[in-house]
């Protein structure tokens, strides 16, 4: 019974060893990787975790963009302000100090909303933008 247990263990080992040298590695944040954020909601919850993510993040060096996409572009729409307006604040504070904040071009439209609705300095996610900030090299990614 103690052989099998030391076989077992042994065992357990070699497979734990040979995991570690060849399986995958751990994703590791360099001092200056891009991190992009994925906000879905105005929940109070995840807006605040969104948020809180995007300003550690970038205060800590990382470029920092915010994607706001489904009920989350409604606090981008000025017109709104009664309802989102501390978000807002935060927002238009977000992008003072660089964070980029893109809001959904196919929500925009599926929400009515023009550009001229939306904070000054969100851009309006096309392809193109998408593709320069969530595909830059060492992009992380976070979503709420």
């Amino acid at each position: 019974m103690k052989l099998a247990r030391l076989h077992i263990a042994a065992f357990m080992l070699l497979v734990g060893g040979f995991a570690a040298m060849f399986g995958p590695a751990p994703a590791f944040a360099g001092k200056d990787d891009p991190v992009f954020i994925n906000l879905t909601s105005d929940d109070a919850h995840n807006v605040v975790m969104a948020f809180t993510a995007s300003k550690h993040m970038s205060e800590a060096g990382h470029p920092a963009t915010l994607f706001l996409n489904g009920k989350a572009v409604l606090m981008l729409n000025k017109n709104m302000s009664t309802m989102y307006g501390e978000q807002q604040k935060e927002l238009k504070e977000m992008m003072g100090k660089g964070i980029t904040v893109i809001a959904c071009g196919h929500c925009v439209k599926h929400l009515d909303l023009k550009d001229s609705d939306l904070l000054e300095g969100v851009k309006i996610g096309t392809p193109a933008i998408m593709n320069e900030t969530l595909f830059k090299d060492n992009t992380k990614t976070l979503s709420w």
